[in-house]
This record gives structure tokens, sequence and C-alpha cells, in this order.
């Protein structure tokens, strides 16, 4: 189970993952929004995050205007590792290597037919595990108590 959020300028990349998620017979749920009005994205970072947290959906996806501002606020949350990617590269090591749980994508710097490439990739790569990646990751969690 994948969890999407959005906010008002990601809307309607977020619909077009849906639709792309649906033709690959991928389950996801939408914390919102579910519509293009003004809204504020930290609301739907923290639900979403919430339900990844909560081991009731796997992984997460982000889109806001930029994706920048989902990812800010995602990560202020402890136990996500959300990555904002505009590139193959990124969104297949940010979950290979960092074992990031939240792809945040920008609807306003990526199209379509990208935002589902990286979402294809980043739902299925998986984490490495190589004791490197594990000890870094251990090091980035201890960040989150200071």
């Amino acid at each position: 189970m994948i969890a999407l959020g959005s906010d008002h300028a990601g809307f309607q990349l977020k619909q077009e993952i849906k639709k792309y998620l649906d033709e690959k017979h991928i389950e996801y749920k939408d914390y919102g929004t579910y519509d293009e009005n003004s809204c504020d994205y930290p609301d739907y970072a923290s639900k979403t995050c919430e339900a990844v947290l909560s081991g009731e959906c796997k992984l997460g996806i982000l889109c806001c205007g930029t994706g920048i501002g989902m990812s800010i606020a995602a990560n202020k949350i402890k136990g996500i590792r959300a990555a904002c990617c505009s590139d193959y590269f990124s969104a297949k090591y940010t979950r290979a290597h960092n074992d990031a749980n939240i792809l945040c994508l920008g609807g306003r710097v990526v199209g379509a037919g990208l935002a589902c490439e990286l979402v294809d990739v980043f739902i299925n790569t998986p984490f490495s595990n190589e004791e490197k990646h594990v000890r870094r990751i251990s090091k980035i969690a201890s960040l989150e108590s200071k």
C-alpha cells in the first residue's frame, strides 16, 4: 500500500500518479488534498507520513509545486526519510542507499511521464542492507533526538 498526499500545486500530478498506480494494480490510499483549492502542504505531509510510520502503508509519495516544501515538512517527522527527486538515479539510490520511505515530487518541476518513472523505480528498489548504509541511516536517526 502506498500513501499519497499533495497540496493544491501537486494535486494534478498526484492524479496522474494515481492513474499510473491503478494501471499497475498497486494499492494506494489518498490522504488529500482532493482539489486545487489553496491549502497548506504540511497538513498533508503529516497525514501521509503518519500512514507510513504506523505501517498502514509501506511507502509514501508527496507532491507540491516543487517537492521541496513537502520534503522539508516530512523530514521534520521522526522516522521519515523523505527525498525530493526529479531524476531516475536519485529516486533509485535514495531507496537503495538511504532507505527513503517518502518520495517528494514537484508538480511544477516534473511532468507526469517522468513522475511515473520515478514512482516506479522508487517503489520497486529495495534497500541494499549493506553495512555502511545501515550505519549511516542509524546516524541519521540519531540526529532526530537533537
